[in-house]
């Protein structure tokens, strides 16, 4: 199986993962992966698609230099505008997903968005998320694109005010991991908030710490990844054709 074939098949996985975990909203929502180190060229869903009837055959090879005229006409011009512009500016985000995950996007709504470290895995996203405040309706427009792309930055992932979430990450991997745990520390932050209670918040020093832990070159990411792969496999479930 070549390189490209190779990340079809993961990207679909993660499709059909993603479905199985309520990340997308109805036939929203697009994930998309670069199999070269520019971000150039990159791999998206169709336009309108719901996550869990992706195959690996589905899925648009796109060229982030490509005029507009040329793109496909299943391809949703917001998927263009976001993915398109961060691929060919921020080449190091090799994977980029972005949902309406319930928990993130219930935070994303809040009037301080801030994932606070009051666990390890609240912690582990310690001055490590950019948040948007801007929102100004459907990112449909290369401009809209572009202010995401700088509001980024280097960040891990984007906070996006008043509807969802992206994150990025070296491999399809490391970014689904990194979503994964994104999804739940959001989902304990909020918890801890409706209990009326004040937060216990861990102090600077060992949030950092607890961060850097993380940071293990992505084995974590590759084994949980595989795993969730085989609980599609065990399921039978047909993805990669």
């Amino acid at each position: 199986m070549d390189a490209i074939a190779k990340l079809r098949t993961d990207l679909a996985a993660l499709f059909r993962i993603a479905a199985r975990l309520d990340w997308p909203e109805a036939v929203a929502n697009h994930c998309s992966v670069a199999p070269s180190a520019d971000g150039r060229h990159f791999l998206i869903n169709p336009r309108w698609r719901y996550f869990g009837s992706l195959h690996a055959s589905d899925l648009l090879l796109l060229d982030a230099r490509a005029p507009p005229e040329s793109l496909p006409p299943d391809l949703d011009l917001t998927a263009w505008a976001i993915h398109g512009t961060i691929h060919a500016h921020l080449p190091q985000a090799r994977c980029i997903l972005h949902v309406h995950a319930p928990y993130a996007t219930a935070l994303s709504c809040l009037a301080d968005r801030e994932i606070k470290p009051i666990d390890q895995t609240s912690a582990r996203f310690y001055r490590r998320i950019a948040i948007d405040t801007q929102y100004g309706g459907m990112a449909d427009n290369a401009a809209e694109g572009m202010r995401l792309t700088r509001a980024l930055g280097d960040k891990q992932a984007l906070m996006l005010g008043n509807h969802g979430v992206l994150v990025v990450g070296d491999s399809i991997a490391q970014a689904f991991d990194a979503l994964y745990h994104l999804e739940r520390a959001c989902r304990t932050l909020l918890l801890a908030y409706s209990s009326g209670q004040p937060l216990s918040l861990l102090s600077p020093e060992i949030a950092e710490k607890t961060a850097r832990s993380w940071e293990d070159g992505g084995e974590f990411a590759r084994a949980h990844f595989e795993q969730m792969k085989r609980l599609l496999e065990a399921d039978g479930v047909r993805y990669a054709d």
